[in-house]
């Protein structure tokens, strides 16, 4: 395992830049006039706001002696997933779109280097306990719901914040249905991946006294 002192230092410092970056390109929007809700239905935003929490309570056993207040593994399991899904997802379907005001360096942090710290956070510290199969369907929770809310915001809002998530863009909602299935198994073989690797890699304790939520 990483050094004590040097591991949670390293999580805080990107907790932190992805907390920097997603407020920098926020500014930027209201700068625009553009609708913080839609800057917040971003899956990108999303996930990368919960994997910066998740890496800072990781962090927080800089400032606590004893027992620290660290991320549940379950909930590390769900970012990694997450993140995952992001950088694939912008990899294939989004490297070449307008990507509008979004700057340069930002766009690196949330797609790039964030998707990255946060699985090689999962590899090298892997969970100390065993993880249940049961976690590997309840990774697929968010997305499934983030899902439905960008469908149904945006039947009656008229706006979606990916081109492949439109209806007009992709030949009506039996075109979405294909990227969503698809999008699905991703975020599936990425969830099985993951909890495979971190029980192979991590503990073996059942979890009673592991604080799992």
């Amino acid at each position: 395992m990483t050094a004590r002192p040097l591991w949670p230092a390293l999580r805080l410092g990107f907790g932190l830049l992805a907390l920097t970056a997603i407020g920098r390109q926020l500014a930027i929007q209201i700068e625009l006039g553009s609708s913080v809700l839609n800057f917040f239905s971003y899956f990108t935003n999303l996930s990368n706001l919960f994997a910066a929490v998740v890496l800072m309570f990781g962090a927080s056993r800089l400032f606590t002696s004893g027992t620290a207040m660290e991320p549940s593994d379950r909930l590390r399991a769900v970012s990694a997933v997450n993140m995952t899904v992001v950088g694939i997802v912008f990899a294939i379907l989004l490297r070449n779109v307008d990507l509008g005001s979004l700057l340069p360096w930002i766009n690196s942090v949330l797609h790039y280097i964030m998707p990255c710290v946060i699985v090689l956070d999962w590899l090298l510290q892997p969970p100390r306990i065993k993880l249940d199969r049961k976690l590997i369907l309840q990774c697929l929770i968010f997305p499934a719901i983030y899902l439905a809310y960008v469908l149904v915001r945006g039947s009656h809002a008229g706006w979606y914040p990916y081109p492949f998530l439109n209806p007009s863009n992709v030949g009506g909602y039996s075109g979405v249905a294909i990227y969503a299935v698809g999008i699905g198994a991703a975020s599936l073989v990425a969830s099985w991946s993951l909890v495979a690797l971190g029980n192979k890699l991590g503990g073996r304790d059942t979890g009673r006294n592991a604080g799992i939520v």
